[in-house]
């Protein structure tokens, strides 16, 4: 998806009864009223709050967030109703969202649900961002960019439609033909919509995609409103490689207890389901994640793409759940220096990106940040850091509520019906269940190679070590990247690292190995570095070839498509089994985010990302890219086959 910088909107507040968008000339709600509007419109028009009583969830998909008053009344709604759905999804777009201070200025008297807002608001930066609020039950995906776009990388289904865009007049792109069909398309059976305006194109535009358009009494002077509910004579069937992993699931079996694993369990138990963790291990996060600190940080890259936007994506879902565990980091904040642009090319590059996501600093800036004298450019990362990985994962645990198993290694996986059984290496049935997450990293290759043995040869098991240094050799206000990294752990002195060796089983710590990462440590700092070790720990990363994570399920060989097999959403997947692994050197980062993308997959919830990125990730892409080739050079790769 071709993203662009986000400009937040520009809000005429002179009026307070009828603020306006000085952009579209246009006034956000009537002047009878925000949630007033929200609640006659919208909710009762969707035949609120009756349709989502009595069901496990419920989706909401709205095409203009502005000032969020839609979504507040709704979640409002929800609350105040004892029948209502167990979860409550909201997805909302919006091509230019409010700077904190205004979303702060209208809500200054919404209460305590505008102030949860405000307090999760998000960097202004292009794509979805997945806000949560009431333990996981409310889920906001707020969509920042172009709706055009937007909807055609949204995964869902949604059961009712608020359509509620700038007048027709003022902004005909929020309601032009491509809306109306990318509705129909992302519409569940029975799917209403409801919108303030009767325009003609407006009614036809439903009409002409498969919805029974009828009109209602009006809000705030309008005479009259659009109703519509989705009924077509016709629908495509979803793609194959888009559907639930499981169905109804209540409970789930995450195998792996470090970071992936933990953010699985966090994620799947915020949907409503039972989880039970199993490690081979006598403690959680006794392997890869069991470091002592690692950081975590976005990236960016002029072309903005899919690892930069899957970097950012996770990485601002990271700094989100950090903060709903209220869990200090090590340290706050990173600077990444920049070896190879300048500062002019730097600020080119970050493409509008604001400063709360990232800035790009000339090198005395940068030095007053990192508290010791720096002869380059930065990158910093206020939202990034150094974290304790097993403090992480014991807190994402923990807010799960799953029940460990430790203690238990798994020897091999075996298909039964519709559920998996796990295997003790004596052949006996440890645990069964509809849903199985892998999720622990290298140490499971061997059970995805029996599974798939094409997608685990894809894989690199890479070695790293890390090296203490005490006492420190300065004292650092952020973490610092470049050419390896320091972390200022305070009294225990720095923690620098890391070397990497593909293929390297051998576990003990080695001194040229220390030597190395001290080597970097002095070239970072531009300063002499110690020469000797504290300590140090040997770890295991699961790589990609393209350095991307493996999240989603597993091509099912007894169902190969007839056609279109170099797209992976057209392949169907094993039931029930999903992974979530190869978390490589960003484990800290990109876990938060991976386990919220396992969780929509096995599920069927909204996905947190955008399609294509989903696609990126999916593990069935080397299975995709090798059709490809196949189609591009048949004769080329036969031969070599």
């Amino acid at each position: 998806m071709k993203t662009a910088s986000i400009v937040p909107a520009e809000v005429d507040f002179s009026d307070p009864a009828a603020p306006a968008s000085t952009a579209f000339g246009d006034v956000y709600h009537a002047r009878a009223g925000a949630w007033a509007q929200a609640q006659q419109v919208f909710m009762a028009g969707n035949g609120l709050p009756q349709r989502w009583q009595g069901r496990e969830r419920f989706t909401v998909l709205e095409t203009g967030f502005g000032l969020g008053n839609n979504f507040l009344a709704t979640w409002d709604a929800w609350r105040q109703d004892p029948a209502r759905s167990q979860r409550l999804h909201f997805i909302s777009l919006e091509l230019h969202p409010l700077r904190p201070s205004d979303l702060a200025r209208a809500h200054a008297a919404t209460g305590p649900l505008g102030a949860e807002l405000l307090a999760q608001w998000p960097p202004l930066t292009p794509g979805l961002h997945r806000l949560s609020f009431d333990e996981g039950r409310v889920e906001l995906l707020l969509g920042l960019g172009d709706a055009r776009a937007l909807l055609r990388e949204l995964v869902l289904q949604a059961d009712a439609f608020y359509l509620d865009g700038f007048a027709p007049a003022c902004n005909p792109q929020l309601w032009d033909a491509y809306l109306f069909k990318s509705l129909a398309r992302l519409a569940a059976p029975g799917a209403t919509a409801a919108t303030w305006s009767v325009a003609r194109p407006v009614r036809d535009g439903l009409a002409g995609n498969g919805f029974a358009v009828s009109k209602a009494p009006g809000f705030g002077g309008k005479g009259e409103m659009t109703r519509a509910v989705f009924a077509p004579h016709h629908r495509a069937p979803q793609s194959p490689g888009r559907e639930a992993l499981t169905r109804d699931a209540r409970e789930g079996i995450v195998l792996g207890a470090g970071l992936a694993g933990a953010a699985c369990a966090l994620a799947l138990a915020e949907q409503g389901l039972a989880v039970t963790v199993i490690d081979a291990l006598p403690q959680a996060a006794g392997a890869s994640s069991g470091n002592p600190a690692g950081l975590f940080h976005g990236t960016l890259n002029p072309d903005d793409g899919p690892h930069a936007r899957f970097n950012r994506a996770a990485a601002l879902a990271t700094q989100a759940l950090l903060k709903r565990l209220g869990l200090p980091c090590v340290q706050q904040g990173l600077l990444r220096l920049e070896l190879a642009r300048d500062l002019a090319q730097m600020q080119r590059d970050a493409r509008g990106l604001p400063a709360a996501y990232v800035q790009a600093l000339a090198a005395p800036e940068a030095s007053a940040l990192a508290g010791i004298p720096l002869a380059q450019a930065a990158w910093h990362y206020p939202g990034g850091g150094a974290l304790a990985p097993r403090t992480y994962v014991a807190a994402m645990l923990g807010a799960s509520g799953a029940a460990l198993r430790l203690n238990t290694p798994v020897a091999a996986l075996r298909q039964s019906g519709a559920a998996w059984q796990l295997l003790s290496a004596e052949g006996t049935v440890l645990a069964e269940t509809g849903l199985l997450v892998l999720a622990g990293g290298h140490a499971q290759r061997a059970l995805l190679a029996a599974i798939d043995p094409a997608l685990a040869a894809e894989l690199v098991t890479q070695r790293g070590q890390i090296s203490r240094v005490a006492p420190a050799p300065a004292r650092l206000g952020t973490a610092l990247a470049g050419d390896g990294y320091a972390i200022d752990a305070g009294l225990a002195g720095f923690w620098c690292g890391a070397t990497t060796q593909d293929g390297d089983l051998d576990p003990q710590l080695r001194a040229a190995d220390h030597a190395e990462n001290l080597a970097r440590l002095a070239r970072l700092l531009g300063q002499p570095a110690p020469t000797t070790a504290a300590e140090g720990r040997v770890g295991w990363r699961l790589l990609t070839a393209d350095r991307l994570p493996l999240i989603g399920g597993l091509a099912d060989p007894a169902h190969r498509p007839a056609q279109r097999a170099e797209q992976v959403r057209f392949h169907a997947r094993l039931p029930g089994l999903v992974l979530c692994t190869a978390l490589g050197s960003r484990g800290i980062s990109w876990a938060a985010l991976a386990g919220q993308v396992a969780a929509a997959r096995a599920l069927g919830t909204p996905c947190p990302i955008e399609a294509d990125l989903l696609d990126a990730v999916d593990p069935v892409r080397y299975v995709a890219r090798a059709e490809r080739t196949l189609a591009q050079y048949p004769h080329e790769t036969r031969a070599n086959s």
